[in-house]
């Protein structure tokens, strides 16, 4: 008899409740923390913020401004290369879910039998979630990247223009609004991957978001980049 998602749900424990509640309370707080830092710890992504305003200043008086469209090129193929990955990876879990074989011997293997499989298509769609969170982020994030490039086309040759420098924090403005919706892309890819923990059990997802949590955020707190970005600031 084919169970219900009513009958699904029934079957999570209070374990697996409080471990998907933290895994989503992390990947919120950790973003907000992220895009929000104190003033006297910035994260890379605040601190990248100021470099990028900077190079639109720069821009301005650039005589060859090649050099600008190769970068500005590469953050949006950067971008479009993780969303066609992110909606691969999307199709390949919609796929596992529709199809019950591989599941059952994950169930057998990871949890032994008798795990209901509507119980173990839930647990691959919180990794779905994530995912498609991160698809959409990078879609936009490529997007907003356009947007810049074409308000820095708009900026005039003349450095000394009125409207040169106005044009100019208007481009870094959509810069920084792509690169923030490409790190939440990214966030989301990891928290994917800790969503995976889930299919060992509660306390695997646990595990999994302490590590991802803790790796996320020594990345923008605690790097080399970050130490190397904040001295040169």
């Amino acid at each position: 008899m084919e169970m219900t998602l009513r009958d699904a749900l029934a079957l999570l424990t209070p374990y697996d409740l409080a471990a998907v509640a933290f895994l989503l309370l992390t990947a919120g707080v950790l973003g907000w923390r992220i895009e929000h830092p104190g003033p006297r710890r910035p994260s890379v992504a605040v601190l990248m913020e100021t470099y990028r305003r900077e190079w639109m200043r720069q821009f301005i008086r650039r005589e060859q401004k090649i050099f600008d469209a190769t970068i500005l090129a590469g953050l949006r193929e950067g971008a479009a290369f993780f969303a066609s990955t992110t909606l691969i990876a999307v199709g390949g879990a919609l796929a596992l879910i529709g199809n019950p074989a591989p599941l059952e011997e994950a169930a057998e293997g990871l949890a032994g039998a008798g795990a209901p499989l509507l119980l173990w298509r839930m647990k691959l769609a919180l990794v779905v979630l994530f995912l498609a969170h991160a698809f959409l982020r990078f879609v936009w994030s490529t997007r907003v990247f356009a947007y810049s490039a074409v308000a820095m086309a708009s900026v005039p040759l003349d450095p000394e223009d009125p409207c040169a420098l106005p044009r100019a924090d208007m481009a870094a403005a959509l810069n920084i609004r792509a690169a923030h919706n490409f790190n939440r892309g990214l966030r989301s890819l990891y928290f994917a991957l800790a969503a995976l923990g889930w299919l060992v059990g509660p306390w695997g997802l646990a595990a999994a978001t302490v590590a991802v949590g803790w790796l996320v955020w020594s990345r923008e707190f605690l790097s080399a980049p970050h130490a190397a970005l904040k001295d040169c600031k």
